[in-house]
């Protein structure tokens, strides 16, 4: 549409997933007046199944916002408008080579910078392009935010010079938008952070969020000073909760547990664990090893990859773990593609991957389709015991219990091993006792079957 010879672009609502009808808008990263680059987020918008960043589909000048924050918006349906003619007046076209020699420091901060730690993948591309540590690029978007345009000035006024040994850490670093990063930063910081200040992981696996969300709460008191708690139900909320009432409405479910002797695996992971910290730079967790059990166990039984379709029981020829990771305020399911075709360095590569964008709510939408099976680590928070609920619509979800030294009869003799459960949920529909106790024992065999010689890779 064309207006005084200016020229605006409507922004509607993307469909961000195939089965995603509405999305809920959170925050807005641009206001009215101010510049925008193609591919820079706009707006943050919250789904049912992860939150997201909405990018610009064009350079221009933000105009009218349509949509207010906290307000759901329908697939297809206008938030905002950009301005994107020339006669806009863009504050942000100021010639590179208007820049100083002499390039500002990012460790000299002035007005808000509460969105300095946020890189657009149009941003960290471009720095890793031109070997650029972008804690030294001075942002000039929203809240400190580092623009293209922030790194092509940078780089013209010769910030893109072959930069020391030290900082090549921090240009690898790039690549990835989480690394050395801390939940909801409010100061600039370099990308080449100190190991002590990484949120620590505990050893059994995924694991809570170091940094909870606060939910908003309201309290309703009377003359006695009796109060209640009144907690908002968020998107994420509203969806588990849909979920699992239509898992245990559709779903027949049945239990059952089998106990499993990891003493060798306990040995295994004491003996490489600090090896593959110092050459992979993450932890080895129980948790790798039981999904590579869980994999062999699946080939075998192809059956529980599967869902029921009404008239057919489809199965899934890839294979994809789901692992239930908890929050202080959800449970979200991201997914290991393809998990038989990985080995067991390659899932803690994965688990780890995926525990630091679900704690830090950076989980994409692609991360969380097209599971087949789910995995819980309970064990993680010391339960001994569990009956989950099955990650609708698969057919079965398996758990993985604290590991714990027990006295057991071995040859008549009774010693002191690591013990530990597997509990499995089933849908009755597809799935009998037989064929899942062969597959729980296949699975306890692979887990027992470690040992001090077992391969990595």
């Amino acid at each position: 549409m064309t207006q005084n010879n200016t020229q605006w672009t409507d922004v509607s609502m993307p469909q961000l997933a195939e089965s995603l009808v509405s999305a809920t808008i959170a925050k807005w990263l641009k206001q009215p007046g101010e510049s925008v680059e193609q591919f820079e987020p706009i707006c943050e918008v919250i789904t049912d199944k992860v939150n997201a960043e909405i990018p610009s589909t064009v350079d221009g000048v933000m105009g009218e916002l349509l949509v207010q924050e906290g307000q759901t918006v329908a697939v297809g349906e206008l938030i905002c408008r950009i301005q994107t003619a020339a006669e806009a007046g863009r504050p942000e076209d100021v010639p590179a080579s208007s820049a100083g020699a002499e390039v500002p420091a990012a460790d000299q901060p002035q007005g808000d910078q509460s969105m300095r730690g946020r890189y657009s993948p149009a941003v960290q591309t471009l720095a890793a392009q031109h070997q650029v540590d972008l804690s030294r690029v001075p942002g000039t978007g929203l809240g400190g935010r580092i623009t293209r345009k922030d790194v092509l000035a940078y780089v013209a006024a010769g910030g893109s010079a072959a930069i020391s040994t030290g900082s090549q850490q921090a240009v690898q670093a790039v690549a990835s938008p989480f690394s050395g990063r801390s939940v909801d930063s409010k100061t600039p910081e370099p990308l080449a952070v100190p190991a002590q200040s990484i949120p620590p992981v505990r050893n059994s696996g995924i694991h809570l969020t170091e940094s909870p969300k606060i939910p908003a709460i309201e309290v309703e008191g009377d003359a006695s000073g009796r109060s209640e708690y009144y907690i908002d139900v968020t998107p994420i909320r509203n969806t588990i909760a849909r979920n699992m009432r239509q898992s245990v409405t559709e779903i027949p479910h049945a239990w059952t547990m089998i106990e499993v002797d990891v003493t060798n695996l306990v040995m295994l992971r004491n003996k490489i664990k600090d090896e593959f910290k110092r050459k992979e730079g993450i932890n080895i967790t129980y948790l790798a090893f039981l999904l590579k059990a869980v994999v062999n166990a699946i080939k075998d039984y192809p059956i529980m990859n599967s869902f029921w379709a009404v008239d057919k029981i489809v199965v899934k020829r890839d294979i994809n773990i789901s692992l239930a990771v908890g929050t202080e305020d959800s449970v979200m399911t991201p997914v290991i593609q393809k998990a038989d075709q990985k080995n067991i360095a390659g899932l803690a590569r994965e688990i780890d991957d995926l525990a630091r964008k679900t704690r830090e709510g950076k989980l994409k939408l692609d991360d969380m389709q097209g599971g087949t099976f789910t995995v819980n680590n309970t064990g993680s928070f010391g339960s001994i015991l569990s009956y989950p609920i099955i990650n609708y619509p698969q057919a079965a979800i398996l758990t993985f219990e604290s590991i714990v030294k027990r006295p057991v009869v071995i040859n008549d003799m009774i010693a002191v091993r690591s013990m530990a459960n597997l509990c499995l949920s089933l849908d009755h529909r597809i799935l009998d006792g037989v064929i899942c106790g062969r597959f729980l024992q296949r699975v306890k065999e692979n887990l027992e079957g470690y040992s001090l010689d077992t391969k990595l890779y």
